[in-house]
């Protein structure tokens, strides 16, 4: 019979009649609960926005990186002065490759310095030339999408090959060409087109063209000079890559006689401690805004429980008429709860759907910016804080539930 008293008219009759008698203070009650869900759900989309960016500016390398250039010295080491220029060569290449455990794939880098220009016929534009090992596409996700990507023959054979991007395709060649196969020079010197690629990157990363790093050495008088040293370090932790970063400091330090706590004679980019750094903020952000959503809800449910409280006490000599015809104290406790429940439910509902409809808005509308990207929330996650919502909503009308199936009949009649 409970069960079925949930439907009742009768009782539904009496929650409005309540509503619309306490207009106000219930619909201050319901917007407090509703803007808990609210600024819970803003809050969360916010903080996935701000990590989706973090996570769009690291799309373009491998997380699990180290970089390292090579600068001047400025502490004396050994009789040396202060000021040398730190270069690296093939051998701090293979040094790095044979002899550092947790180095999974490295590639060095030549920089061809000045304004290169790439032609193909009568179409002629400057584009960033890399020179670089095999390994390079690992670094810098590169997809190849025709063709294959530099191999070891290549850099070996010092061979004039080169793999072009999607950008770097469309403006040398026509559109129903296959660049494959074709010649295209860089600064007077041919190389012939083995592959495409595309990038995460962007556009940017796609007007760009690999060489092999032997070739460009030879090609441009760049002798076994590197100008940068790059590699991943797999599944290390945070933790095992800045023991791997201190192998090869140790290691550089040594061949190039510095001083290893030298910052400035050597750089080293741990991409795998900033990613766990910046991860660790925003679950530190995330954190954050659970607990402030919860301090919001919370509030609100502390609202819900006063206005039932205030409620049982004004109709206090109403339910001593209902129990001195019969009512039982699980329908009048049921009587408390459903008016809880309701009133916590749809007003819990009412700040779930205005707070996805802004985030739709805003994905919709808003112009992109860059430290907020795709600002999107999980609807399980809401739709769990909305159900636990009303849960709580049910327990904070409890408590005055039970106040009124205790109340005395007789006391409760002479009630003024």
């Amino acid at each position: 019979m409970h069960g079925l008293a949930v439907f009742s008219p009768d009782r539904w009759y009496e929650i409005f009649d309540t509503i619309r008698r306490n207009k106000l203070r219930t619909f201050l009650t319901a917007l407090s609960v509703a803007w808990g869900i609210f600024m819970l759900v803003i809050l969360l989309a916010a903080g996935n926005g701000l990590r989706n960016s973090v996570a769009h500016d690291f799309r373009d390398d491998a997380v699990n990186s180290l970089w390292i250039w090579a600068g001047q010295t400025s502490l004396p080491h050994e009789g040396h002065p202060i000021g040398r220029a730190v270069q690296f060569t093939n051998r701090d290449y293979q040094r790095i490759r044979d002899t550092v455990p947790g180095v999974e794939r490295i590639t060095g880098r030549f920089f061809l310095r000045g304004n290169l220009v790439v032609s193909r016929g009568s179409k002629n534009t400057s584009f960033d030339v890399r020179a670089c090992h095999p390994d390079h596409r690992f670094l810098e996700k590169t997809v190849v999408t025709r063709g294959r990507f530099l191999d070891d023959i290549d850099q070996a054979e010092r061979r004039k090959v080169a793999v072009i991007g999607a950008d770097v395709a469309r403006f040398l060649f026509e559109e129903d060409e296959d660049p494959l196969g074709h010649w295209i020079t860089i600064n007077n010197i041919q190389y012939l087109v083995i592959g495409l690629f595309e990038d995460e990157g962007g556009e940017d990363e796609q007007r760009k063209i690999y060489i092999p790093i032997a070739t460009a050495q030879m090609a441009y008088g760049g002798a076994d000079a590197i100008h940068q040293l790059m590699f991943t370090v797999g599944d290390a932790s945070a933790e095992e890559s800045k023991a791997i970063e201190a192998i090869v400091r140790d290691s550089l330090a040594e061949e190039h006689e510095f001083d290893p706590e030298d910052k400035r004679a050597l750089r080293i980019r741990n991409n795998v401690q900033s990613f766990q750094d910046i991860n660790a903020v925003f679950d530190a952000i995330e954190l954050f805004v659970w607990f402030i959503g919860a301090g919001t809800i919370v509030a609100g449910i502390v609202g819900v429980s006063n206005i039932m409280l205030i409620s049982v006490k004004e109709r206090t000599k109403e339910i001593g008429v209902r129990k001195a015809l019969g009512a039982t104290a699980g329908a009048i406790v049921g009587q408390i709860l459903q008016e809880s429940i309701f009133l916590t439910a749809v007003a819990g509902y009412m700040g779930m759907v205005a707070g996805i409809g802004l985030i739709e808005l805003f994905l919709r509308y808003a112009p992109e910016i860059d430290f907020m990207r795709n600002p999107e929330v999980d609807l399980r996650v809401v739709t769990i804080a909305t159900v636990i919502l009303v849960i709580s909503g049910a327990l904070a009308g409890y408590v005055p539930a039970r106040r009124a199936a205790r109340v005395d009949p007789v006391v409760a009649l002479r009630d003024e």
